[in-house]
C-alpha cells in the first residue's frame, strides 16, 4: 500500500482509537482492597430511608457487604433480587445484608420501593467507603462507580472473604453455603 494511504488511513482513525481508548480505559482508584483477615474499615453511611449505619452497629455479626455500580441497573437488579429472595436464608445465619453504591438517598429509596427490598441500601456518595474498600473505579476520569464486589465480615468486624469476581445471578446462593463453611470454621 502506498506510504500516502497509510499516512491517510492513520489520521483519520487517530480519533477513533483516541475515542475507543478512553471508553475502554478504566481507572481504579489506587487503592486496594482490605486483605482477608485485617479489620474492616469503619463507615457511617445513611440507608434509602436516611438511617444511619455504622459498621461498628453490627458488631458480633456476620455481614454481607455488597458493592455494587448502580440503582436500576440490569445487573444490580439481578443481585440485589437475588439477595431479597434469600434474606430469610441469610437470616436464618444471622447474616446482615448491606448494599453500597455512590447512589444518593433518593436513588436508593426508588430502587428499594421498586424492588421490595427488605435490607438496607447504604449511600456512599461522597465515595469514601468505596475508596477504603479498594472497589472505587471510574470510566475515562468522567464517571465514578463502585465495582461489583463482595466482602464478609466475621462477628469481631474482619474480614472473612472478598469475592472480587461476582455474578449477580449466583451470587447470593454461593455466598450462604461459604457463610455456612465459615461459620463452622468460627
Amino acid at each position: 500500500m502506498p506510504e500516502f494511504v497509510n499516512a491517510a488511513l492513520r489520521f483519520r482513525l487517530r480519533p477513533l482509537l483516541a475515542l475507543l481508548g478512553l471508553l475502554v480505559c478504566v481507572a481504579a482508584s489506587g487503592t486496594d482492597a482490605p486483605a482477608t483477615g485485617s479489620i474492616a474499615p469503619a463507615f457511617a453511611l445513611a440507608d434509602q430511608a436516611g438511617q444511619v449505619h455504622r459498621l461498628a452497629d453490627y458488631q458480633g455479626k456476620w455481614v454481607v457487604l455488597y458493592f455494587y455500580p448502580k440503582d436500576g441497573t440490569p445487573g444490580c437488579t439481578t443481585e440485589a433480587c437475588e439477595f431479597r429472595d434469600n434474606i430469610f436464608a441469610f437470616r436464618d445465619l444471622g447474616v446482615v445484608v448491606l448494599g453500597i453504591s455512590l447512589d444518593d438517598v433518593g436513588s436508593h429509596a426508588k430502587f428499594a420501593a421498586e424492588q421490595h427490598l427488605p435490607f438496607p441500601l447504604l449511600a456512599d456518595s461522597d465515595k469514601k467507603t468505596a475508596q477504603a474498600y479498594g472497589v472505587l473505579s471510574s470510566l475515562a476520569g468522567l464517571v465514578s462507580y463502585s465495582k461489583r464486589e463482595t466482602f464478609v465480615i466475621d462477628p469481631k468486624g474482619r474480614i472473612a472473604r472478598h469475592y472480587a469476581d461476582v455474578d449477580p445471578k449466583t451470587h447470593s446462593k454461593a455466598l450462604l453455603a461459604d457463610i455456612r463453611q465459615l461459620q463452622g470454621s468460627h
